[in-house]
């Protein structure tokens, strides 16, 4: 009996490949032959499911956001899992902001191809349709509600503070400037001043 094939678990396998030749050579550098060769299959395999370079580029950026989702919904069920009570909405925050710290090969790489794709947005028309900015103003309103509802002041501004600190952290890191552990202890440090805990 001939195997069932799975269309979306081929998919995700081509994407991560594109993921890993993003990160290795520069989203610039990516093409479908090379895409094809990292995940090993045909150049024909990968036209089948995306058409284009384009499409393949728009969904890896889709992909990219649901797993940076699942990356954090993984860091607050640690800390849930770490005590009785529900994680606080200071751990929830700190959840969200480690996140943006590469700090395993998979975050470097997500960091690495995510900034290439923000630089990209800026001139190429395609990528900028697809409002590039969605994501991060949904964590920006997720951050407010979790800062309001542990009595942060100007619960806002401190959102678009915290986000601005944690991705200029993240991109120290990318260039090597400092070490996920020194980035991580600051964002530590503001997080103690901001929720007025030691």
């Amino acid at each position: 009996m001939p195997k069932l094939v799975d269309h979306e678990e081929r998919r995700a396998l081509i994407i991560d490949a594109l993921l890993r030749d993003a990160a290795r050579t520069g989203l610039h550098a990516v093409t479908m032959r090379s895409v094809a060769e990292e995940a090993g299959v045909s150049v024909r395999l990968v036209q089948y499911y995306f058409r284009t370079k384009e499409q393949l580029l728009l969904d890896t950026l889709t992909r990219l956001g649901v797993r940076m989702g699942e990356r954090v919904r993984d860091r607050v069920r640690a800390a849930a899992a770490a005590s009785t009570a529900p994680p606080s909405p200071r751990e929830v925050v700190e959840a969200v902001l480690l996140e943006a710290v590469p700090t395993d090969e998979e975050s470097r790489a997500f960091h690495l191809v995510h900034t290439a794709y923000a630089v990209l947005s800026v001139t190429d028309p395609a990528l900028a349709e697809q409002s590039f900015l969605a994501a991060p103003n949904e964590m920006e309103a997720f951050l407010v509600s979790h800062l309001a509802a542990a009595g942060v002041p100007e619960p806002h501004h401190e959102a678009v503070v915290l986000l601005a600190l944690s991705a200029g952290l993240g991109l120290s890191v990318l260039l090597a400037q400092r070490t996920a552990e020194a980035a991580t202890a600051v964002l530590h440090h503001h997080l103690a001043r901001v929720f007025g805990t030691p």
